[in-house]
């Protein structure tokens, strides 16, 4: 008799009690352990309902290519062939390796010789500065120097604005006729949302089942890996990614090639986002600093604005649907509002509760008026946009919540924290249903639901591909696809239009791409 997962003969046979069906014992405790259901009949199945068998000790019959000596030779030679063809990677490895080791000392040669030539020339430039400030009276050198300190190389849109008498930088403060703006998109979307139906080219269950890593690519520095963050363009299917080196990428998928290369951050870029269909990329660092980058006609991307409103590391960028205003959220504990056009921060909004946790996550509601962030002592907190206030509060976390996710419904919420992903109902504004994939020493680092809100994608240790349900349906995990960089952290997951595919960044340099062989366009390294 065979098992009837694995349909071998079973090394510790059991029996089901309700089903009478045959397994091998350790196939069936994983499966009940996951799902707790029987894998044949899906009735529920707890361990309990499982009965060992006694048997004699059983012998498994011989492989027909080990019946022979033509067939044992014609095994040894496959092995030995992939053995060859594994050594030639290896290989081939080693010597990317060398090439890049190589260049880097060089760079670092080339540096540490620049870095000696600017101390040398900052020095000298004190040295004529001390000079100059003797013979020139004060009251002349003053202006001048606010002038100098004013002038950022026309990166930054605006000056620092005057100082209120508690110390803290007086805002604009968002207008009547953006708020008139934003209510307009809301009832726009909002109208649209209840009409919206699942697109026909939507990926089914059957092809996501079916996903493989299709590419691998290397976007970042092999010096400090790690991509952070990561966004989709779907109109011009590109993808954008934060990484630990403090560079963001641009890259194109359909052709494998890297588009642009964004540096200028001093630190780790910790969030990037697309806006204004591809014209603008957002990027937030560890440096505190938010830059704005435009794409220009040979495909680069240049800094136009950096905007030093936050004391301490942004942890998230989120744009609104209007492609018109961002968010900012940072460890300071305060998030900021952005004109996207000139860089101007409307307002600057800090929770006056009393909480002194920072913001380690954002995201826009999909009608653009409700603001969500999660905080790094395992809150999350709903915003009015329009009004600034906290209308809001989820707790029941554990640990910093390092993601957050809208749904294109409009009604869920998930959000994800050291102790897994919850998914909260806004309607009830309570939560409905909790994932704990892993451990309680392995966060989830990401979590995304997809453009039509028909599947949600969590990454951890791994990445797994829920089916979307209502409240009270069961949420199946349809998909999961293994670390396979090594690190034992996936940080960022999203699905590519009409979830045709699965993107997932982790703590080495690559860009994983996960989908049906067939749709895979673009250049495969292994």
């Amino acid at each position: 008799m065979n098992c009837s997962i694995s349909g071998e003969v079973p090394e510790e046979p059991v029996v089901s009690k309700s089903s009478g069906l045959l397994f091998e014992k350790r196939l069936i405790e994983r499966h009940i352990s996951d799902f707790g259901k029987c894998p044949i009949t899906g009735e529920p199945m707890t361990i309990d309902d499982i009965v060992p068998i006694k048997t004699g000790k059983i012998v498994k019959p011989r492989p027909m290519q080990t019946a022979s000596i033509p067939g044992m030779l014609g095994m040894f030679q496959i092995e030995w062939d992939g053995l060859m063809l594994s050594n030639f990677a290896l290989e081939q490895q080693l010597h990317t390796a060398r090439q890049e080791l190589s260049h880097a000392l060089y760079q670092h040669d080339a540096a540490c010789r620049v870095i000696a030539r600017l101390k040398k020339e900052r020095d000298e430039a004190r040295t004529l500065l001390a000079q100059a400030e003797r013979q020139i009276p004060m009251s002349v050198a003053a202006p001048d120097t606010v002038t100098a300190a004013a002038l950022t190389n026309g990166k930054r849109a605006i000056e620092d604005g005057e100082m209120g008498p508690d110390g803290k930088r007086v805002r604009p403060g968002i207008s009547n006729s953006v708020i008139s703006e934003l209510t307009d998109c809301n009832a726009v979307l909002s109208q649209q949302r209840k009409k919206r139906q699942i697109p026909s080219t939507l990926a089914p269950i059957d092809d996501v089942e079916r996903y493989t890593q299709l590419t691998v690519n290397p976007l970042h520095r092999t010096n400090k890996p790690g991509i952070l963050s990561m966004d989709i363009l779907y109109s011009k299917d590109l993808i954008a990614t934060a990484g630990a080196d403090s560079n963001a990428v641009v890259f194109d998928r359909s052709s494998g090639q890297v588009v642009s290369t964004l540096s200028g951050h001093s630190k780790k870029v910790t969030s990037v986002k697309f806006a204004a269909e591809g014209e603008l990329v957002v990027t937030g660092s560890a440096d505190k600093t938010v830059r704005v980058w435009r794409g220009s006609e040979g495909g680069d991307f240049d800094c136009r604005h950096i905007l030093k409103d936050h004391t301490a590391e942004v942890q998230a960028v989120t744009i609104h649907a209007t492609n018109k205003y961002f968010v900012t959220a940072s460890l300071d504990n305060t998030w900021c509002f952005y004109d996207l056009a000139s860089g101007l921060c409307l307002t600057q909004v800090e929770d006056t509760s009393g909480s002194a946790e920072g913001y380690t996550s954002a995201a826009f509601h999909p009608d653009g008026l409700i603001l969500g962030t999660g905080t790094s002592g395992a809150l999350v907190k709903i915003w009015d946009v329009k009004s600034q206030a906290n209308v809001a509060r989820f707790d029941g976390h554990i640990g910093a919540v390092t993601a957050i996710s809208f749904s294109e419904n409009g009604y869920f919420l998930a959000t994800a924290a050291q102790d897994g992903v919850k998914l909260w109902d806004l309607r009830r504004l309570k939560n409905f249903r909790t994932f704990t994939p892993y451990d309680e020493n392995i966060p989830t680092q990401s979590v995304e639901f997809d453009h039509s809100g028909s599947y949600l994608v969590l990454g951890g240790s791994d990445t797994r591909v829920y089916q979307v349900a209502n409240v009270k349906s069961e949420w199946n995990c349809i998909k999961t696809f293994p670390d396979l960089s090594g690190t034992g952290k996936t940080t960022c997951v999203k699905f590519g239009p009409d979830a045709k595919y699965v993107a997932v960044g982790s703590m080495d340099r690559n860009l994983r791409i996960f989908g049906l062989p067939e749709e895979n366009n673009g250049p495969s390294e292994i």
